[in-house]
C-alpha cells in the first residue's frame, strides 16, 4: 500500500491546503488559512501575531503541537495527525466586551455542528468548553476535544482540538470527568480532517457574522437556542469547583447575556441563580 493510501485509511492524511483556501472568499471572514507541520501551541503563535497587529480572520492549524494548552495551563497533546488542532484570531469591535463570554460557545456550536456534518457521530457540548461524543439515547461517551479562547487587546483567539483518528492507547489518561474519545472510536463514517476543518471555519464564519451584526446578541442572531440544543449541561445537577472558594452546588439552568452559566441553588424560602463565569471554573460535573 502506498503512504497516501496508507495515510487515507488510517486518517492520518496531511491536511489539505488547496481544499482549505476555498474559505478565502472575497467578501468572507477568512483572510489566510495556514498550515504548519508542528508548533509548540497554535494559540500562543496567534495570540503573538495578534499582539503585532495582525489582522482578523487568521486561521492557523498544526499537525503536531509540542506545547497544546487546554483551560488554565492543562497540557493538551495529541500523536502527529491523529488530531484536528487549530486556532482563529477574530477582532469582534462590533461587540462589547461583556458579551465576548459567547465566542468559545459560538466556536462549539459551529464545532458540534461540523462533526455531526462531516462524521456522523452526535457531537454534543457540556459547557464551558468541552466537546463530547454521545452515545445511542444521547448519554455523553466521551470527550472529543476541546475549545480555549484567549484575548490579547480588542483580538480574541479560539484554540480548537478535537481527536479524530487517535487509538485508544494514544489518549491521555484522564485526571477526572469524562475519557477522552476519538472519532474513530466513536465510530466515524468519516476522518477527513480536510473536509471536518472546512466545515467548521464555514460555520464558525456564519454564526460569527451573524453575531457580530446585533452587537453580540445571542438571542437575536440564534446562537443561544442553537447552543442549547446541543448542550448537555442545561437542567443536569451541577457541581463548579471555584479557585479559593467552596464548591456551589445546584441545577445548570441557562446561560446568561455574556454567555455565564446560571447555576439555581436554594435561597431562603426559594431559590436564586448565580452566575458562573467559565475563567472562574477550576472543574464543572
Amino acid at each position: 500500500m502506498r503512504a497516501d493510501d496508507q495515510n487515507r485509511a488510517t486518517g492520518r492524511e496531511p491536511l489539505d491546503t488547496t481544499a482549505l483556501r476555498a474559505a478565502l472568499r472575497p467578501g468572507g471572514l477568512w483572510r489566510e488559512v495556514e498550515v504548519t507541520e508542528v508548533t509548540g501551541s497554535t494559540n500562543a503563535d496567534l495570540l503573538a501575531r495578534a499582539a503585532a497587529g495582525a489582522p482578523e480572520g487568521v486561521v492557523l492549524a498544526a499537525e503536531a503541537q509540542t506545547a497544546g494548552r487546554g483551560r488554565r495551563g492543562r497540557a493538551w497533546v495529541s500523536a502527529p495527525r491523529a488530531a484536528l488542532t487549530f486556532s482563529l484570531l477574530v477582532r469582534p469591535a462590533a461587540v462589547p466586551p461583556a458579551r465576548r463570554g459567547w465566542l468559545p460557545l459560538l466556536a462549539g456550536v459551529a464545532a458540534a455542528e461540523a462533526v455531526r456534518a462531516a462524521s456522523g457521530v452526535e457531537a454534543r457540548l457540556k459547557w464551558p468548553n468541552d466537546l463530547l461524543a454521545a452515545a445511542a439515547g444521547g448519554a455523553p461517551r466521551g470527550k472529543l476535544g476541546g475549545i480555549l479562547a484567549e484575548a490579547v487587546g480588542g483580538a480574541v483567539v479560539i484554540g480548537i482540538g478535537i481527536n479524530v483518528s487517535a487509538e485508544p492507547g494514544e489518549l491521555p489518561r484522564p485526571s477526572r470527568g469524562l475519557a477522552p474519545i476519538s472519532l474513530r472510536a466513536a465510530g466515524a463514517a468519516s476522518l477527513d480532517r480536510s473536509g471536518l476543518l472546512a466545515g467548521i471555519l464555514a460555520g464558525f464564519a456564519r454564526w460569527y457574522l451573524a453575531w457580530c451584526r446585533v452587537g453580540g446578541d445571542p438571542e437575536r442572531c440564534g446562537l443561544r437556542p442553537a447552543y442549547a440544543r446541543l448542550c448537555d449541561t442545561f437542567g443536569r445537577r451541577v457541581r463548579v469547583e471555584m479557585p479559593g472558594g467552596q464548591p456551589l452546588s445546584g441545577v445548570a439552568a441557562g446561560l446568561d447575556p455574556g454567555g455565564r452559566l446560571l447555576v439555581r441553588v436554594p435561597s431562603g424560602a426559594g431559590t436564586a441563580e448565580v452566575p458562573v463565569a467559565a475563567g472562574d471554573v477550576v472543574h464543572l460535573r
